[in-house]
C-alpha cells in the first residue's frame, strides 16, 4: 500500500509555502517550496495585494511541489491549507475581482469604526462576534466601500476572504470555513452563523457572503485544474483554516492551560481549546473559532518582526545585532519605544495610535532603539497575557515564529517581561503542520 501523503499550502502575508507531509504530520524534507510576496502599502493606510497575482503564486507553489516530488513514492490523499486571517476581496457575477485583496493592516476604513460605535453597543457586538470595531475587520471595510466606492459596491456580487477566492478558482466552491468566517468580525461565534444585525446595517444579503462549509466537508478539484494536476484529481481538498489557528494546532497548544506566543511579521498570543467561547470575552481580546468544536482567544499586535526588520534596516545594523543587544544587558529605562508603527490592534484597538521613540539622546544608537522596541513589544504581549489569565490558568507558553528564532535575545526579553519561562518550539512550519493535523483528523488517520 502506498504511503499516505498530505499536500499542505500555507498562504502567509509575506510568502506562500507548499510542501508534502507524511501520515504522521512530519514535513518531508526537500519537498518545501516558498514564493515570496508582499502587500503594497500607501501613505493613506492602504495594504493590498492583487488577487490574481496571489492566485498565480499559489498555483506556482503547487506546480513546484509536484515537480519536485514527481518520482516520490506515496499517494497524495488530501490537500490541507491555511491562510492569513481578515482579508477581504469583492468579485462580480463572473467571479472576476472588483477590488484588490485588502489585508488586516489596511486602515483606510478607520473612520468607519467610529460610525459603527455610534450605531451599536460595541460591548455586545464584541461578545457576540469576538471582534472589536476596527479597520482590520470586515464591517468597517464594507461600510467604507459602500459609501466611498458605490460603483464598486454595485457590481460586486460576493465578498470573500482570499482563501475563499482561491477555492472558488481551484474547486469551483463558493464556501468558507467557520475558521475563516470567524475572523471577519461579522460572524456570530456562538451560533456559528453570519451576524444578522450587522448584515442588516451594512445592507449585505447573506447570499452575498460565502456559504459555511461543514467541518468535515471535502471538495474536489475543478476539471480545469484536475487536468493540470492529475495527482491532485482524487485527493480530498479540505476547507482552509486561519493560519493563527493552524499555528496553535501545529505547536500542540490546544488545551486551556497552554498558550502559543508567535512573532512573525506581526505578533500574537493565543489560547485554543475544545469548548465554547467564554461567557464574557475580556475587553481588548478577540475570540474566533478553529471549527465548530474548538475556539481560539487571544490578542494580536500589528508590530512584530516587521518593526524589528524596519529598525535594523533604517539604522543599518550589523548581522551580529543580537549579540550586541545581549552585551548591552538591561535596556536603558530612559529610552522608550511605543510599538505602534504599524497601528494598534490588541489591546486598545485605537485607530489613531502611532509609534514613537521617547527619551532619545545623542548617546543612543540604533542598537539601543532596537532593544527598546523589542522590550516595547514584550510589554504589549504582557498586556494580552494578563487578560488571558482571566480566562484560564496558564501554565505553559510555547513560543514560535521566524523573528524569535532569529533573535534569542528577544526571546529572553519577552520571558523576563512576562515573568514566565518560554518553551521555544523547534517545529518546522507549525501553521502548515496544524492544517495537516486537522486534515488527518477528518480522514480518521
Amino acid at each position: 500500500m502506498n504511503t499516505p501523503l498530505i499536500l499542505a499550502l500555507d498562504i502567509g502575508s509575506s510568502s506562500i509555502r507548499a510542501a508534502l507531509y507524511d501520515g504522521d504530520a512530519n514535513l518531508l524534507q526537500k519537498t518545501s517550496v516558498k514564493i515570496g510576496h508582499e502587500f503594497t502599502t500607501s501613505k493613506d493606510g492602504g495594504s493590498e495585494i492583487d488577487s490574481d497575482k496571489a492566485l498565480d503564486q499559489a498555483i506556482a507553489a503547487i506546480d513546484a511541489v509536484l515537480r519536485k516530488t514527481a518520482k516520490m513514492k506515496g499517494e497524495i490523499v488530501a490537500v490541507a491549507s491555511c491562510s492569513f486571517w481578515h482579508s477581504l476581496v469583492g468579485v462580480n457575477a463572473r467571479g472576476r475581482p472588483t477590488t484588490k485583496v485588502f489585508g488586516w493592516a489596511d486602515t483606510r476604513s478607520r473612520e468607519y469604526s467610529g460610525v459603527l460605535e455610534k450605531h451599536f453597543d460595541e460591548r455586545l457586538v464584541h461578545n457576540r462576534t469576538g471582534a472589536h470595531f476596527h479597520s482590520s475587520y470586515w464591517p468597517a471595510k464594507l461600510l467604507w466601500l459602500r459609501r466611498e466606492f458605490p460603483d464598486v459596491w454595485a457590481k460586486t456580487t460576493r465578498w470573500l476572504s482570499f482563501s475563499d477566492y482561491l477555492a472558488m478558482k481551484l474547486l469551483s466552491a463558493t464556501t468558507t470555513s467557520v475558521s475563516m468566517a470567524s475572523g471577519t468580525g461579522i460572524f456570530d461565534i456562538r451560533r456559528c452563523a453570519w451576524d444578522g444585525e450587522l448584515l442588516k446595517f451594512l445592507k449585505i444579503r447573506p447570499t452575498t457572503l460565502p456559504a459555511l462549509a461543514d467541518d468535515d466537508t471535502a471538495f474536489r478539484l475543478s476539471k480545469k485544474y484536475a487536468k493540470r494536476w492529475p495527482r491532485l484529481k482524487n485527493p480530498k481538498w479540505f476547507s482552509t483554516i486561519a493560519d493563527g489557528a493552524a499555528d496553535n494546532i501545529g505547536s500542540d497548544c490546544v488545551t486551556e492551560n497552554k498558550v502559543a506566543l508567535m512573532i512573525g511579521t506581526s505578533a500574537a498570543m493565543r489560547l485554543a481549546y475544545t469548548g465554547e467561547p467564554p461567557k464574557k470575552i475580556p475587553a481588548g481580546l478577540w475570540c474566533y473559532r478553529i471549527d465548530r468544536n474548538r475556539v481560539i482567544i487571544g490578542g494580536a499586535l500589528s508590530d512584530g518582526g516587521n518593526l524589528y526588520q524596519l529598525i535594523k534596516t533604517r539604522f543599518k545594523l550589523p548581522a551580529n545585532t543580537d549579540e550586541l543587544i545581549r552585551r548591552h544587558g538591561a535596556a536603558n529605562d530612559e529610552l522608550i519605544v511605543l510599538p505602534f508603527f504599524f497601528g494598534e490592534r490588541s489591546t486598545g484597538y485605537n485607530e489613531d495610535a502611532r509609534g514613537a521613540i521617547v527619551g532619545l539622546t545623542a548617546s543612543h544608537d540604533g542598537v539601543d532603539i532596537l532593544h527598546a522596541a523589542m522590550e516595547g513589544v514584550a510589554f504589549r504581549l504582557a498586556e494580552i497575557y494578563s487578560r488571558l489569565k482571566k480566562v484560564t490558568d496558564i501554565r505553559e507558553i510555547v513560543a514560535s515564529g521566524g523573528a524569535l528564532r532569529a533573535s534569542p535575545a528577544w526571546t529572553q526579553i519577552i520571558a523576563d517581561v512576562l515573568g514566565h519561562d518560554l518553551i521555544v518550539t523547534d517545529t518546522e512550519e507549525s501553521s502548515s503542520r496544524g492544517a495537516v493535523l486537522l486534515a488527518l483528523e477528518q480522514l480518521n488517520l
